[in-house]
């Protein structure tokens, strides 16, 4: 009687202590998981800024200088790509590597039509020296970096919540839940950015 009185008393103990590592593991992974959440917001919203300064550049750039309407539209319809993605993954961060990369391309796609507008500028050095002209440039940098700033918090929210979903025994709680608790996508350097630019004066 005894030693089922006992035996019952540690298989008690037992479920108990399974059951607070499990609720410990699921309300981690559902802290960790809010992480990621709140900072894909400001990556959203530099990412947002961005593409507001670019109309207000180009028609700064339009009024003052008349050249290749090819660069012109190269920027609005990278800007368009920008707003389609941007509208797919909307409040929530991408749920797989795959769609985080075609949000990254498409804002790859605009940087580079912003870069290559601001080299057809250098041709033009009466724009250079508006005032306009200056101060859009100071915050398409400033943006620029925030992006970077804002990129890298949502890596380090989404390395925590991958670290915590891998490590044991909340592997084994997060596969309880089916996708709910996949692995998050980071963002990757642009291909090519291991090559350092050439720089021509």
């Amino acid at each position: 009687m005894k030693f089922a009185i006992g035996c019952l008393v540690v298989l008690v103990l037992g479920v108990l202590i399974v059951g607070g590592a499990a609720v410990s593991a699921y309300n981690s992974l559902v802290a960790l998981d809010q992480g990621v959440q709140q900072q894909w917001g400001p990556v959203q919203n530099v990412y947002q800024r961005r593409a507001d300064l670019v109309p207000n550049l180009v028609e700064t750039v339009k009024g003052a200088a008349n050249f290749e309407k090819e660069t012109f539209t190269q920027v609005t319809e990278a800007r368009a790509k920008v707003g389609q993605v941007t509208n797919q993954v909307a409040a929530k961060p991408p749920a797989s590597q795959a769609q985080l990369d075609q949000f990254q391309q498409a804002q790859a796609g605009l940087g580079n039509a912003l870069s290559r507008l601001l080299v057809v500028v250098e041709k033009y050095p009466e724009l250079k020296a508006t005032q306009n002209f200056r101060d859009l440039q100071a915050q398409l940098e400033g943006t620029e970096n925030r992006i970077a700033v804002e990129r890298m918090r949502f890596n380090e929210a989404a390395q925590a919540f991958n670290t915590s979903r891998q490590s044991f025994p909340t592997l084994f709680i997060a596969g309880l839940f089916g996708s709910r608790f996949d692995l998050k996508p980071y963002f990757k350097a642009q291909e090519g950015a291991e090559t350092a630019p050439k720089v021509k004066f």
